[in-house]
């Protein structure tokens, strides 16, 4: 049986130390079950296409709340609960403060506030329209797809941060155009970067499994730092996440935007010099690239959003 439906998990550290089991999550469980710190991504990209749709925010406001709401503490804060539940064992190990298996998450109240989430999501997503409706119900499929059995993309380091990549930039960043757009599909240039910048966010998917190797082989997980190693690894998710900047950088030549284009470059060659000093240690300095070099790369993203608004038909 897969390690992430078995039963036993929940509340597994407590009931070891003894603790008493509550009845009911408290609510800074709930909150920590949510992971708030990981909504931004996805907000920034539905921002990111808001931006690029070169469509005036007057009047707008509602809509792109909603929208923002909808990206992160909805349908992003689901994937998190989802991914706690069925990751329950795993994080026994890795993390035995986490709300489920420290025991302040009792019971099945994780899959229910999972499910409660995605249900919330959907009614949510409703109200912005047949794109805004159809991205939350993809969002929320790989969310499922990514954690629980039997598909469980996570397995594979490969498939899983494509999903996550796919759902956190490149799905939001679309969404965002198209429901600007009054549900118009947006422009090719708006396609084509946003696929770039997901693409590059697989890399940085693999920035967040380094802290997870231990669990990760013991489950039989095989991201990437367990298939490839440490530093093949890191090296891989250093090429994953520059390749697709680069390409930006010369599309946005090409488009005749080149101060866009500098701009870009100069974040992309500031994450250059902070690779290598975390190449020197990638293990340990995961985290600490993942609070500079990311923030670097959301802000080109943001750039490049910029340069759309000028483009006819972008």
């Amino acid at each position: 049986m897969d390690s992430g439906i078995s039963r036993t998990a929940p509340n597994s550290a407590a009931l070891r130390s003894g603790a008493q089991v509550r009845a009911w999550p408290a609510p800074s469980a709930i909150a920590q079950l949510l992971k708030p710190i990981t909504w931004f991504p996805p907000m920034w990209a539905f921002g990111c296409g808001v931006v690029a749709s070169g469509v005036p925010t007057s009047g707008r406001w509602p809509l792109i709340v909603t929208g923002i709401v909808l990206a992160g503490p909805l349908v992003c804060a689901t994937s998190q609960a989802v991914n706690d539940w069925f990751d329950r064992d795993v994080d026994a190990i890795n993390e035995p403060n986490r709300p489920i298996p420290s025991g302040r998450m009792p019971g099945r109240w994780g899959l229910a506030i999972a499910i409660l989430w995605t249900l919330l999501s959907l009614l949510v997503a409703w109200t912005l329209g047949p794109w805004g409706f159809g991205a939350a119900a993809a969002g929320l499929a790989l969310a499922w797809a990514y954690s629980a059995p039997p598909i469980r993309l996570k397995r594979n380091g490969w498939w899983g941060n494509a999903a996550c990549a796919a759902c956190y930039e490149g799905l939001a960043w679309v969404t965002g155009a198209a429901v600007m757009a009054g549900g118009a599909m947006p422009g090719a240039h708006t396609l084509l970067l946003a696929a770039l910048y997901s693409i590059g966010a697989h890399g940085i998917m693999t920035l967040n499994d380094f802290k997870s190797i231990d669990g990760d082989r013991q489950m039989g997980i095989r991201s990437l730092p367990v298939q490839l190693g440490v530093i093949r690894s890191a090296r891989t998710a250093c090429v994953i996440m520059a390749a697709p900047q680069v390409a930006v950088v010369l599309l946005l030549i090409a488009w005749q935007r080149p101060v866009h284009a500098i701009a870009v470059g100069f974040m992309l060659f500031a994450q250059l010099a902070l690779m290598d000093h975390f190449l020197d240690s990638p293990r340990e300095r995961a985290t600490w690239y993942s609070g500079l070099g990311v923030t670097l790369y959301v802000i080109g993203m943001m750039v490049s959003a910029y340069a759309l608004r000028a483009i006819p038909g972008g």
